[in-house]
């Protein structure tokens, strides 16, 4: 089977590179996806689990991608709760390789099922960007109806979903990203937005929850804006302080069948739309991903199409 293997560190995306690989085993209580669409996180080349396995040896060329949708071909043993055929997305696992690849090898526990209505492509756009969200807006930062929260990123992949929770959830929101992001941003929901390249983030006054991607200086002064008790949730790097009167959070989204089915439900219903970006075949996904910042929304690789099966 064809996948996007990087064996160098270094290089980045730019070692990305498109080669016949090994069909995947199924251990036990996987299941084996053919994979339709598939998302990849540019931060992940730096995880030691890209190049490592769980006992810390080398497990390269790596497979990167950590998001899919598609059809199960295969049980492993003892799996259960899945079905041979079933249309799924969820997440692939962190040490192992990922979904940039035409099948790959998924604990069944970390999947849902996709419904017929759903294409592959928003299949694809929901695992990490819809859980990151949820988990970092309500389960790290307690975000509840009428109170502020700060979304930085609010035209990507994880804030263009969380500007829309927070929305539905009654909360005030402002987003932040640059100029070009402003039309996107309010067209979700943002009740404000503020253009992190010309305006003060101090206008933003008073805020209960801040939703980080960013790190660095804008997550430090987006920590001074916190009321008495608020939290600050960040999946770009551990805080360096935690604020005086209320407390910083660094998190790792994790798998959660119930919640992605939950969420595929809201974009059913016509209350979340996943904002899907570019969408490139999978000879171009170094092409596509060394771009992804200057595309609204998630970039996602189409590897297959519906009804399309190849061995």
């Amino acid at each position: 089977m064809q996948a996007i293997t990087v064996r160098d560190r270094a290089a980045g995306i730019g070692g990305f590179t498109l080669t016949d690989v090994p069909h995947p085993h199924a251990a036990e209580n996987d299941v084996i996806v053919r994979v339709h669409a598939a998302g990849f996180t540019p931060g992940e080349l730096e995880w030691p689990a890209t190049w490592t396995d769980r006992a810390g040896r080398d497990r390269t060329p790596s497979v990167p991608g950590h998001e899919l949708s598609g059809v199960v071909v295969e049980l492993g043993y003892g799996t259960t709760g899945l079905t041979v055929g079933q249309r799924v997305f969820g997440l692939a696992d962190w040490a192992r390789d990922g979904s940039l690849a035409e099948y790959t090898a998924v604990e069944a526990r970390n999947l849902a099922p996709l419904a017929a209505d759903l294409d592959h492509t928003v299949g694809a756009a929901l695992p990490i960007s819809g859980l990151t969200a949820w988990q970092g807006l309500f389960d790290h930062g307690g975000l509840t109806t009428g109170q502020t929260v700060l979304i930085h990123g609010a035209a990507g992949g994880v804030g263009s979903i969380a500007v829309q929770l927070a929305r539905e959830v009654g909360a005030r929101v402002i987003g932040t990203g640059r100029a070009a992001d402003r039309e996107v941003a309010l067209g979700l929901g943002a009740d404000v937005f503020l253009d992190l390249d010309t305006e003060s983030l101090d206008s933003a006054g008073e805020v209960d929850v801040v939703l980080d991607v960013i790190g660095g200086e804008v997550l430090e002064r987006s920590t001074a804006l916190l009321r008495a008790g608020g939290t600050v949730v960040t999946i770009a790097m551990p805080p360096a302080v935690q604020p005086e009167h209320g407390r910083a959070v660094f998190f790792v989204v994790e798998p959660d069948r119930a919640r992605l089915a939950d969420l595929a439900q809201r974009v059913r219903d016509g209350r979340l739309k996943p904002l899907v970006g570019d969408v490139r075949p999978l000879a171009e996904a170094a092409a596509a991903f060394s771009r992804h910042r200057r595309v609204p929304g998630k970039t996602i690789i189409r590897v297959a199409e519906e009804g399309v099966t190849r061995s």
